[in-house]
């Protein structure tokens, strides 16, 4: 099976190549991404804790569902096909804005993605896919935030960069 390939891109999210993952990750190349934030009526995040065979950051907690976008394929595409294959579920999703991150990781790779924020909306239970993911909960925004400043060895280190920004954005007063 071939190795999929991230979308490379300038700061203006420009694309000018592309490049195996793992290839992208080890040279910090800067690459196409996104994440998806799911919330349910209540007000709470779906989080989910990564699998333990994961090559970087595995068991650790982060966002519903994140990934890479294939050519072609749109930011929403995207965000829906990933959603089905790590958690069970698909339902519609909203861009929320984009920025810049760059994570390095203890084992010599480095997430450098231009990463396009999503969220959605959903009820139900995910039927997660065990090669993906070991495990899922709902927790409020603001418990969120409170345990990632008291155990933020718990946590992906991209999550941490990007739920600040979440947080910031679904707390603005409109």
């Amino acid at each position: 099976m071939k190795e999929e390939e991230v979308i490379l891109v300038d700061p203006d999210n420009n694309p000018i190549g592309t490049m195996p993952k793992m290839e992208a990750h080890e040279k910090a190349v800067l690459h196409r991404a996104f994440s998806v934030f799911v919330m349910n009526d209540r007000g709470e995040t779906m989080l989910q804790q990564r699998a333990a065979h994961k090559y970087h950051s595995p068991l650790l907690w982060t966002n519903t569902c994140c990934s890479h976008q294939r050519v072609g394929e749109s930011n929403i595409e995207a965000g829906k096909r990933r959603l089905q294959e790590e958690m069970g579920f698909v339902t519609e999703l909203k861009e929320l804005f984009s920025f810049i991150y760059k994570a390095p990781f203890d084992n010599g790779l480095t997430e450098h993605e231009l990463d396009h924020v999503m969220m959605g909306r959903y009820d139900g239970e995910p039927q997660i896919n065990p090669n993906e993911v070991a495990d899922w909960k709902w927790m409020k925004p603001e418990a969120v935030r409170s345990d990632i400043e008291r155990n933020p060895d718990r946590y992906t280190e991209w999550f941490k960069i990007i739920f600040e920004k979440f947080y910031s954005h679904i707390s603005q007063k409109p």
